[in-house]
């Protein structure tokens, strides 16, 4: 959950770290810190705070010259934010600098033995610890970096992707990864290392991603080494050409990467289903149920595993799979699933759904999974993440870099994959009359627009915002196959406006959160014609009954609603299966102004990080 980017070749270092940092603080922005070497001196700098306060102190403190250099954004896990506790960390002699996502889970006992041997800690970090470890290695055993950090790593345990540099031998940066990513990109005479690509795009398109328990000995004006963490065993490495360019990781002229995102949901959607749907010829057709449609059509049940908003794409998901190809299934927390001795076997098809490919539970509810015997099928967005490496067979969602930290575009293209395989596995169980088949294909087809149009609702979300941006609590409320869209609204607003918010069944109000509803809540209620209308509409007049303030989120034309809400918002009309792909839209732009009228940091929320590689 931490951003790592690091540079040897013949340019600048600095610009090329600092900028690679600020495309990567959506992983981590409560503290951050940069390490140079110009030939002769090791130069470090890091501070509490974002990158831009690590220029400001670097700027002052350090020269920024160098050719090799390495930087770290982060995200607290042992250790308070603070300079001391930030990234890179040295070890007692000064020689080897360390930057860390993960965590060392044995690093106290560690710590207590290298105390013991004479070495002084600073911070309260496992980084520090590791590194010390490395040159304690490194010197009793007479070996070089690459090696003594091989002898390190494998008496530690936990996660991790690292970047070791040794002023000893400063032609050299050794990397290595288990459970955290890590990208090496390929350039004419230089290197580039980071948790994602995006640092480095503009300078190279090749990327090599390590694989779990590899490290790469990383060296100028000489052949790049990746080797077997476990058994030094060599890698031939598989060097990868990206498909994302500069545009899709700036701003383009929106206020927060959160806007732009949103406002990208309509293009990104279509580009979900591109090649996959042929409306008119009546065809589903993805590579990866094609090839494993057995697995699916014989499976005893599906099981769902993912974290947070993946986790409400996989509700929708079950809802949807059961309605049109009638296969049982189970969505679990993916924290949760692995520690609960769950019964798994060969007649399960797991599905894994993670945004970033890379989420540290769902990687563990795989293992587990396939362990057991199951069929693992993995849905994300990210190409080459460990995630799509470690699954059976799989879907990417195709929506592009996802920079903002509160999942938007992520939620409806998840949910556009999951309702394709759905309708594939339909037709091929012949559990959807041919009509309503080519009927969902096409309504399917047209969301997009209507997304478009839903966009619209933007200037009402904020003069909603307007009045609600002072709320300390909010409830939303949906049925159905919107009942997941309300937790996902309602996260939207925790995450970043720290409003406190909770997400319902309708008419599981009466049992419990009708007590906290008077004149000073704030109720979301998700009401579209389709589906149990009449019966939603009898849960508003119990909240209006008791002075409720109700924000309801409508089919444009309703009359009924309109008359018993206090605010509304009007959505264009779907079919009920497919109404989150547009009823979740004006939740996201409500959230979205209502942080931004807070001054909350909409892109990056306080405590909360992209890419959740830590359990």
């Amino acid at each position: 959950m931490c951003g790592i980017v690091g540079y040897i070749g013949y340019r600048e270092a600095y610009p090329i770290v600092i900028k690679g940092l600020k495309r990567l603080e959506y992983r981590g922005y409560d503290s951050a810190g940069v390490m140079l070497y110009d030939g002769v001196t090791l130069k470090l700098s890091k501070t509490k705070g974002k990158v831009s306060d690590l220029e400001a102190k670097a700027a002052s403190e350090i020269t920024t010259n160098g050719t090799i250099g390495m930087g770290h954004t982060r995200w607290a896990t042992h250790g308070v934010p603070n300079d001391v506790n930030s990234h890179p960390h040295l070890s007692n002699s000064g020689n080897l600098a360390i930057i860390h996502n993960g965590i060392i889970e044995n690093y106290a006992p560690l710590k207590e033995e290298l105390i013991k041997r004479g070495y002084v800690f600073h911070s309260d970090t496992d980084s520090e610890v590791l590194v010390n470890l490395i040159e304690d290695v490194q010197i009793k055993e007479n070996l070089k970096l690459g090696k003594a950090i091989q002898v390190a790593l494998n008496q530690v345990v936990g996660a991790y992707a690292i970047a070791v540099f040794d002023v000893k031998n400063p032609n050299e940066i050794v990397a290595a990864r288990l459970g955290s990513p890590l990208a090496i990109g390929v350039g004419e005479g230089e290197y580039f290392i980071a948790s994602d690509a995006s640092p480095f795009i503009e300078y190279t398109s090749n990327a090599i991603y390590l694989e779990d328990g590899e490290m790469a000995n990383i060296r100028l004006h000489k052949p790049m080494k990746v080797r077997k963490i476990k058994d030094d065993s060599l890698v031939d490495p598989y060097i990868q050409e990206l498909q994302m360019n500069l545009e899709q990781i700036e701003k383009g002229g929106y206020d927060h990467f959160m806007l732009k995102e949103i406002y990208e949901q309509p293009s990104v959607i279509k580009d979900t289903y591109r090649g996959r749907l042929h409306a008119n010829e009546g065809i589903i057709k993805m590579a990866g149920i094609e090839d494993n449609l057995e697995k699916f059509l014989n499976a005893d049940r599906i099981i769902i595993v993912a974290c947070g908003t993946s986790w409400h794409a996989g509700l929708v998901a079950e809802y949807v799979i059961e309605e049109f190809a009638r296969i049982p299934v189970e969505v679990e927390y993916a924290s949760e699933f692995r520690y609960r001795n769950p019964i798994i076997s060969s007649k399960d098809v797991v599905i894994a759904i993670s945004q970033s490919g890379e989420t540290a539970d769902t990687m563990a509810a795989i293992k587990l999974a396939k362990e057991n015997g199951a069929f693992v099928f993995g849905v994300c967005n990210v190409v080459g993440s460990s995630i799509s490496r470690e699954s059976h067979a799989g879907a990417y969602t195709h929506a592009g870099p996802e920079i903002g930290v509160a999942s938007t575009k992520a939620f409806t293209t998840q949910i556009t994959v999951l309702t394709m395989i759905a309708l594939r596995l339909a037709k091929a169980k012949g559990t959807l009359s041919k009509s309503d088949f080519h009927q969902y294909l096409q309504e399917l087809e047209i969301i997009p627009e209507k997304v478009k149009e839903a966009l619209d609702t933007n200037e009402r979300a904020k003069e909603i915002a307007a009045t609600f941006k002072d709320a300390t609590n909010c409830l939303y409320l949906g049925r159905g196959y919107n009942f997941p869209v309300a937790l996902e609204g309602a996260l939207k607003l925790k995450e970043i406006s720290y409003i406190h918010a909770e997400g319902y069944p309708a008419a599981e109000m009466k049992h419990g959160p009708i007590a906290l509803i008077d004149e000073q809540m704030p109720v979301i209620v998700i009401a579209p014609k389709q589906g149990h209308y009449d019966k939603i509409v009898s849960n508003i007049q119990e909240i209006k009954s008791r002075s409720g303030r109700i924000i309801a989120v409508v089919t444009k034309g309703d009359t009924q609603v309109r008359d018993l809400a206090d605010f509304v918002i009007e959505i264009p009309e779907t079919s009920d299966a497919l109404s989150p792909l547009i009823t979740t839209i004006p939740l996201q732009l409500l959230s979205y102004h209502i942080a931004v009228m807070r001054d909350c940091n909409v892109d990056q929320p306080r405590n909360l990080a992209k890419s959740v590689t830590v359990e």
